[in-house]
């Protein structure tokens, strides 16, 4: 295993190497290329500025030398081990030590390490909220629909995230900002960015201004979730159908009656379709999925009376105000996500139902539930992480999409920018990053192949 680890280890050199080769070379070879005439033009600048700026990028940046100097200019300053330099850019010596230097951004002026280090945080934010909630609803929903092949539950699944699967994300952004946070509907969630101004000089936590209105909202909210949890768990088929369905009637009547201008029309809409998607939820059989809904659905009634029954003086703080703001980049991230999971989890677990080691532990008499999760999931797991190999480079990569929808600076759109800038040293960086991740999400899946499956060896 670890001769395996340390050669898998070594191979990353190379391969890296030919990823920023074959970036820098089309870079290079694009109409155009790099070079400090084309980064000065649309300056403005008198001839003399012009000259002095051309000279400023050449001397900094090496660009009046060949294509093949220029990058192996670029990799000795990447790597912390190499030639040094003096002012004039002449060869000083060889050092072991010299450290790493990624340079400097064309379009920012800034150290590309700088850029990266407060971009980077947001992606990660973004990515770490939304790979758990993925793969939780994902496996959730696979399982069952593997066990209940051909059934409702498996038909009706299938449907719903088929349908998610077909919206773009592009759409769904815009569609979410358009309608919940417009003023001329519903205008819950701001448009754009992770935080307000003004959440800069609030407290972290939220705060209230008297004991008793955080014992209300903690009183309430407790006691619409039990009720919600109690129902979706121990109430019958027909009475839970109806309670949801009411619901969704009152949910519905409200959102429609809080439109600007609305007539008799959008009340009426809403209410049977939010009536008949609560009264849907009620009535599929699976437990897990139907106490996980309908208990997010307490919470959230709950907080909001209890926000009702509050006194006032309420400040959300920055906390609060950062995961207001997440709440739409995260749906808009993960719901696409889902289908194909979901349908990956159900094709793995549906094969190994099958197979002739789970219908041998039921001739055992090993309980079903056991057989599922602890011999057929496991045997499962493998497409799944083979999926989860590309999960690292997108935590850097971001979501291009999602962060441009809702102005998010983080690194999906900074990547945008430097290729559309031609920014050289910021796309061989993230470019770098990447491979780096990727090849080791590689590596790392590798290795939980031979945790999920003891048939597999790399002895």
């Amino acid at each position: 295993m670890y001769t395996y680890v340390v050669r898998r280890l070594l191979l990353m050199i190379p391969t890296l190497l030919g990823i920023t080769l074959v970036v820098f070379s089309v870079m290079a070879l694009s109409p155009g290329g790099i070079s400090a005439q084309s980064l000065v033009e649309g300056m403005n600048l008198e001839p003399q500025a012009k000259k002095a700026m051309e000279d400023y990028y050449n001397r900094i940046y090496g660009l009046d030398q060949p294509a093949p100097m220029q990058y192996l200019r670029w990799l000795n300053n990447v790597s912390p081990v190499g030639f040094t330099f003096d002012e004039s850019g002449q060869v000083e010596g060889f050092s072991f030590s010299k450290g790493s230097d990624l340079g400097k951004s064309f379009r920012y002026g800034r150290s590309v390490l700088e850029l990266v280090g407060e971009r980077l945080p947001i992606t990660l934010l973004l990515n770490l909220l939304s790979i758990p909630i993925i793969y939780v609803v994902a496996i959730a929903i696979g399982v069952r629909a593997a066990v209940e092949r051909g059934r409702a539950f498996d038909l009706g699944s299938s449907g719903v995230m088929l349908a998610l699967w077909s919206v773009p994300t592009m759409l769904a952004g815009v569609l979410m900002i358009g309608f919940f946070a417009n003023d001329q509907y519903w205008h819950w969630f701001p448009t754009a960015g992770l935080s307000r101004r003004e959440a800069l000089d609030m407290p972290f936590m939220p705060h209230w201004a008297s004991v008793l209105d955080v014992l209300k909202l903690f009183a309430v909210t407790v006691l619409t979730t039990a009720a919600s949890v109690a129902l979706a768990a121990k109430a019958p088929r027909l009475p839970r159908v109806l309670v949801l369905g009411a619901l969704g009637l009152g949910l519905g009547a409200w959102m429609g009656w809080t439109l600007p201008g609305h007539g008799l029309v959008a009340p009426l809409l809403l209410s049977l379709s939010i009536g008949a998607l609560l009264g849907g939820l009620g009535y599929i059989d699976y437990v897990g999925l139907r106490i996980g809904l309908v208990g997010m659905i307490g919470i959230l009634l709950g907080v909001l009376l209890g926000a009702h029954l509050g006194e006032g003086g309420f400040v959300p703080g920055f906390l609060l105000d950062r995961a207001w703001h997440l709440v739409l980049p995260l749906l808009c991230l993960s719901y696409g996500s889902f289908a194909f999971l979901s349908k990956l989890t159900r094709t793995a677990v549906l094969e190994n139902l099958l197979a002739d080691y789970a219908r041998t532990a039921r001739a055992k008499g090993v309980a079903e539930r056991r057989v599922l999760w602890h011999h057929v999931f496991r045997n499962s797991l493998l497409p799944l992480i083979t999926v989860s190999a590309g999960l690292l480079p997108s935590l850097l990569a971001g979501s291009v999409i999602v962060e441009s929808i809702f102005s998010i600076e983080g690194m999906g759109k900074l990547a945008v920018e430097a290729v559309q800038t031609r920014d050289r040293e910021l796309v061989l960086s993230v470019t770098l990053g990447s491979g780096l991740l990727t090849l080791i999400g590689y590596l790392i899946a590798d290795l939980c192949y031979a945790i999920a499956d003891p048939r597999v060896s790399y002895d």
